[in-house]
């Protein structure tokens, strides 16, 4: 079993993100929060996973101090729609256009994580095909001036109320949707 796998590392997690530390500490691992400031900046020429991958890459080179039995986890996700990668909202109107974008169509939630230890680096990616039904106007704005989904890939969460009224369809896993594949990160720590 994993816990018993991992009970001589210590698991640093280089995220903010509250869905991922909640979703980690939920199949009960103990871990340590840890940020290090990085640019999340990509080229024009990455596409699809690659764009996670690099960015989780990215973070996970900040951290070149790691102990023998430190165990690093960085992740990133994208939204992946119509040929090109819907990053965090800067502000109200771009929100409004994701969300727009999305309605009434599938696209795919792309999140790529990076385990690094002393010794090696691997990153994995996972994604999951993800239906919203048309929304209105009124529906995109009541959520993004309750929720301001600012901090989110696509605009937008899962777990939250335009998730909940509006998704139709998921063909994959509902936590890569919310940023952190969890069963691959298990089997991937699982195999450490």
């Amino acid at each position: 079993m994993i816990l018993n796998t991992l009970k001589n590392k210590r698991i640093i997690l280089a995220s903010g993100s509250p869905r991922r530390q909640e979703i980690l500490k939920s199949i009960g691992v103990n871990f340590e929060v840890e940020l290090r400031s990085v640019d999340e900046v990509f080229s024009d020429k990455l596409k699809h996973h690659e764009i996670s991958d690099y960015l989780a890459q990215l973070k996970a080179e900040q951290f070149d101090d790691l102990k023998p039995n430190d165990i690093l986890i960085t992740g990133d996700t994208i939204v992946w729609h119509q040929g090109k990668a819907l990053n965090k909202p800067n502000d109200e109107e771009e929100a409004f256009e994701m969300l727009q974008s999305l309605s009434n169509t599938t696209h795919e939630v792309i999140s790529s994580f990076c385990l690094k230890t002393s010794e090696k680096t691997e990153t994995f990616f996972d994604s999951t095909q993800v239906k919203f039904k048309s929304l209105s106007e009124d529906e995109i704005w009541h959520y993004i001036n309750n929720y301001q989904p600012f901090d989110k890939a696509g605009a937008y969460g899962i777990q939250e109320w335009i998730g909940q009224i509006g998704i139709s369809e998921i063909k994959g896993s509902f936590y890569t949707v919310m940023g952190f594949p969890i069963h691959l990160v298990y089997k991937k720590l699982s195999e450490i």
